[in-house]
């Protein structure tokens, strides 16, 4: 008698390989124009850096190979995108948005879909009739720097209260818990959707054998990833995080800033969550 694959049958190169397969067709890619000047000289700032590391530490040629046979396992295992968005990109976005005056915003991580299904506010997210956890009603508004309501769009993706994304583990429909809602003439929205849970990034692969190696956890706090735009204005890529999480402190993705923490509170009609949270957009640059 065969057996229902479900979510929680998940395997990290199934879910690395979907991600390096939808990096690949992004688009990103396109920017690999860089100057030469600009590659050599960062290519040769990083290399001096892992020099400097060996010679302080005195790495041994075992702990080189032991390096070598890890990164080949992964780009087997796909998991450049995993390892990069979790371990670097907060980084990259601190620099990258460094000047901006309106909300904060973070990393995108791995599991962004483009083209998920559009709806005018307010709006409930595509989920399965039983779908597991509480309740969650978000409303806000997209605004200017000036205080001025923006027709814009609130681009949302999470994972279900098992901590899983749908795209990335076996059993869950296409667009479960992902939606793009489109803002009123004001910038008003509002979403339903669940709220998720906390989970630890994929351990089976070869981040996680470095994990293992290296003694951490592999947690990261429930969170809703959220794109927000509006038209003439700077996109926002955020995430937005929940009170007293055990890993709003130790995120592993090191992507947690104050201004993303959220405020539910029980819901009027006592049917789950509900919470206000807006989002400021800089102007466009040009």
């Amino acid at each position: 008698m065969s057996q229902t694959t479900t979510e929680f049958d998940a395997k990290a190169a199934e879910s690395g390989n979907k991600a390096t397969e939808r990096f690949k067709s992004s688009g990103k890619r396109a920017a690999l124009d860089v100057p030469k000047e600009r590659v050599s000289l960062l290519a040769r700032e990083v290399l001096e850096a892992v020099y400097a590391t060996i010679r302080k530490h005195k790495v041994t040629y075992a702990e080189y190979n032991a390096l070598k046979d890890w990164l080949i396992s992964v780009g087997e295992d796909g998991e450049w995108p995993l390892f990069l968005d979790v371990w670097v990109e907060h980084v990259v976005e601190e620099v990258a948005t460094e000047n901006r005056k309106g909300s904060k915003g973070t990393i995108e991580g791995p599991y962004y879909v483009p083209d998920s299904p559009a709806q005018k506010t307010p709006a409930r997210l595509p989920r399965r009739d039983d779908e597991p956890g509480t309740e969650l009603t978000w409303k806000g508004q997209i605004r200017d720097l000036d205080g001025n309501g923006l027709p814009g769009k609130v681009e949302i993706w999470h994972a279900d209260a098992a901590g899983f994304y749908s795209q990335y583990a076996p059993g869950l429909p296409e667009w479960n818990l992902r939606g793009t809602v489109l803002a009123d003439e004001n910038g008003n929205f509002e979403i339903q959707t669940m709220r998720p849970a906390p989970y630890q990034i994929p351990t089976d692969g070869a981040c996680g054998k470095l994990i293992a190696a290296a003694g951490w956890h592999a947690w990261r706090p429930a969170h809703i990833h959220v794109k927000v735009s509006a038209p003439g204005h700077e996109l926002i890529t955020a995430q937005l995080y929940f009170p007293g999480d055990a890993h709003n402190d130790d995120d592993i993705a090191s992507a947690v800033k104050p201004e993303l923490i959220l405020d539910p509170k029980p819901a009027a009609d006592g049917k789950g969550e509900e919470m206000v949270y807006d989002f400021v957009l800089d102007p466009a640059e040009g």
